[in-house]
């Protein structure tokens, strides 16, 4: 007699769909990634004492004094060159109106969109590579046929200037760096040791009492 057992199902898994960054964790991730770095930044009157200006003897000694306060001041100079964005920016609304636009088609059309959910426009689908060539050929548009570029370029070289006259000027001579410092000083240097939620968390628990 044969028995009349039915067969078993088995679930079935998507093979394309993939695991995506949720755009609320990147969010809270960089800002506190930015919290932990603006609170590297040195106090702004050591920044700004007037006893420590003088005029360089040489070339050289303006360019050892440069690199010196930059490894010393590098947070504070950040944060100046992106008040200087700003700034300009907000002083062009139609350049910041289109740079708001390009970062939110970056964002919402290739980085953060689910890979199982495709673009369809006009009724039509696009591929991750079209969608790639589609932004890249938006972002040289609004960088090079519009005010946006001009603007990005003279904000970064006012800021490049104001934090290269300030670090030829200011004698590093009352600066001190520890090790570690010395040797994350570079663009992410500002970055460095910056906690994660997941580090926090384990270490949390790791520290809590065993209760024996």
């Amino acid at each position: 007699m044969q028995s009349s057992a039915s067969p078993v199902i088995l679930p079935i898994s998507n093979p394309q769909s993939q695991p995506q960054i949720p755009l609320s964790s990147f969010s809270s991730h960089l800002l506190l990634s930015l919290r932990h770095a603006f609170s590297r930044r040195r106090p702004w009157p050591e920044l700004l004492d007037r006893s420590a200006f003088s005029k360089p003897e040489s070339l050289s000694e303006a360019t050892l004094r440069i690199r010196k306060n930059y490894s010393y001041f590098r947070v504070n100079y950040f944060t100046i060159i992106a008040l200087i964005l700003a700034i300009s920016l907000f002083s062009n609304p139609s350049s910041l109106f289109l740079l708001i636009a390009l970062l939110c088609s970056w964002i919402f059309l290739y980085l953060f969109r689910p890979s199982d959910q495709p673009l369809v426009l006009f009724g039509r689908h696009f591929r991750d590579s079209e969608i790639l060539i589609g932004l890249v050929v938006f972002t040289a548009c609004v960088v090079f046929l519009t005010s946006v570029g001009s603007v990005l370029v003279s904000a970064f070289t006012a800021g490049f200037a104001v934090v290269c006259a300030h670090g030829a000027l200011r004698s590093p001579d009352d600066l001190f760096l520890d090790e570690q410092e010395v040797n994350t000083t570079g663009f992410l240097g500002i970055f460095a040791g910056a906690p994660s939620s997941s580090s926090s968390s384990s270490s949390s628990s790791g520290a809590a009492p065993s209760g024996r």
